[in-house]
C-alpha cells in the first residue's frame, strides 16, 4: 500500500525538537576539527524521515585525518530531546547508552553501530550528544505502522517468517552476554536484588510522572498494574542484559537480515521474557490498528506461540509466564502512549479526550487482556 493509502486518522506526523540544522553543521565541524587535532569537514545535516521522539538523530558524511590519512564516515548524531519539547521520558543517559552498546559490541556477536565519540558538554550542540558510524540499510517504519504499508508488508510469507525469525534471534544473542553485573554495574545498581519487582515498581514511578501535572488517573493502566500483582511469576528466573526497547522499528536490515541494532536507551537488567514479550505485543498493537482500520496487516507475525518457539530454540531457554510478560509490555506501552497524547494536547495536535481511559490509544486492547479475552496472548 503506497504512504497515501494510509488511513487518514492514522496520524503521520508528530512534533519533535526543532534546530538550526545550519548553525549544528558549523559547531559540528569546529568541535571534530579540535577533536581529531586536524582540518574536519561536515557535510550537510539531515533528520531521518521517520524520527522517533525520544531523541534527535541528525544523519551527515564527515571527513578528517588520522595518521595522516584521509577518513570518510557517514555517521549519525544523537542527541537527548529538549526539555521544551515536552520529553516522553523523564531522563536520557547518554552514557548509560554509549557503555551498554561498547559492552554488547565488545562481548557478543550482536550488531550494533560502531561508536565514535561520546561529548558529554553541553557546551558544543546545547547538550551531551554520541556519534555513532551509520549503517547502510533499511528498517520497518512505525509512523505510520509498517502493517499498513511498506517492504515488509509488501514480502511474501516465507520472506516476512525469516524476517521474524531473524529479529527474534537477535534478542538470544542479546541475553547471551556473561558477566552482566560486573560488565555493566550501573544497570546491575538499578536493578537491585529483585530486578523483576524493581522493573514494575519504576513503571509505576513513570506512570505518577506522567501524570504530576493533571493529576488525571487513568483507570485501565491502575488496573493493568493490580493484575500483574495478582498473576505475579513464582520464579522470574535469572536476569539477563535486556535491550528495551525490542522492536524491529530499531533494527536496521540488510534485505531480511539485521546489521545493527539501535536504540539502547530503555535497557536493562531483567527477565529475557521481558524483550520477547515487549516484540510480541508491538507487534500486535500494530495489527490490531490495522484491523480497526479494516487493512489486513499482517497477521502471522510474531504471534505469541511462534515467537516463543523460536526463542527457545536459539537460546535453550524454556520461556515461562509469557502473558505475564505480555501484560507488563502492554502496562508499559500504556504509561508511554498516556504520555504521548498528553503531548499531542500540548502542541495542538489532538483534543483532551471524553474519557480517562481514551489516553491510552489501545485501551479496548489492555481492557480485553485484562478480562482474559485477548486469546492472542495463547495463540
Amino acid at each position: 500500500m503506497a504512504e497515501s493509502e494510509t488511513p487518514a486518522r492514522v496520524s503521520k506526523t508528530m512534533t519533535t525538537t526543532v534546530t538550526d540544522l545550519v548553525d549544528l553543521r558549523r559547531r559540528l565541524t569546529e568541535w571534530l576539527t579540535a577533536k581529531t587535532g586536524g582540518p574536519a569537514e561536515v557535510g550537510e545535516l539531515r533528520r531521518p524521515g521517520e524520527t522517533g521522539m525520544s531523541s534527535v538523530s541528525l544523519l551527515f558524511d564527515a571527513a578528517w585525518t588520522h595518521e595522516g590519512e584521509r577518513v570518510e564516515r557517514g555517521l549519525v548524531a544523537r542527541i537527548p530531546p529538549d526539555l521544551d519539547a515536552y520529553p516522553v521520558f523523564p531522563a536520557y543517559d547518554l552514557r548509560r547508552q554509549h557503555d551498554v552498546i561498547a559492552t554488547v559490541a565488545a562481548h557478543t556477536d550482536v550488531p550494533v553501530p560502531r561508536l565514535h565519540w561520546l561529548e558529554e558538554s553541553p557546551d558544543v550542540l546545547g547538550s551531551p550528544f554520541l556519534v555513532m558510524e551509520r549503517v547502510e540499510g533499511r528498517i520497518p517504519v512505525d509512523n505510520p505502522p509498517y502493517v499498513f504499508g511498506g517492504w515488509l508488508l509488501d514480502a511474501g510469507p516465507d520472506e516476512q517468517r525469516e524476517f521474524q525469525d531473524a529479529t527474534v534471534r537477535l534478542l538470544a544473542r542479546v541475553h547471551a552476554l556473561t558477566d552482566v553485573r560486573r560488565r555493566l554495574p550501573l544497570l546491575a545498581a538499578e536493578a537491585g536484588a529483585d530486578p523483576l519487582r524493581q522493573l514494575v515498581d519504576d513503571q509505576r514511578a513513570y506512570y505518577e510522572w506522567t501524570r504530576a501535572a493533571d493529576g488525571l488517573r487513568i483507570p485501565v493502566i491502575e488496573d493493568a498494574f493490580a493484575w500483574l500483582e495478582e498473576h505475579w511469576p513464582a520464579d522470574p528466573g535469572e536476569a539477563v542484559l535486556c535491550w528495551g526497547d525490542a522492536r524491529p522499528g530499531n533494527v536496521i536490515y540488510d534485505g531480511f537480515r539485521p546489521v545493527a541494532v539501535l536504540d539502547w536507551e530503555m535497557c536493562v537488567l531483567g527477565p529475557r521474557e521481558v524483550d520477547l514479550a515487549w516484540m510480541v505485543f508491538l507487534h500486535r498493537f500494530f495489527q490490531d490498528i490495522a484491523e480497526v482500520f479494516e487493512f489486513p496487516g499482517i497477521p502471522g507475525l510474531f504471534r505469541a506461540s511462534d515467537a516463543v518457539a523460536v526463542y527457545e530454540q536459539a537460546s535453550g531457554h524454556t520461556v515461562r509466564d509469557f502473558p505475564f510478560f505480555l501484560m507488563y509490555a502492554a502496562v508499559r506501552h500504556a504509561v508511554i502512549m498516556s504520555r504521548i497524547k498528553r503531548r499531542m494536547i500540548h502542541f495542538g495536535e489532538d483534543a483532551v479526550p471524553p474519557t480517562p481511559d481514551e489516553y491510552v490509544l489501545f485501551h479496548t486492547l489492555l481492557r480485553a487482556m485484562i478480562d482474559g479475552r485477548a486469546e492472542w496472548m495463547h495463540a
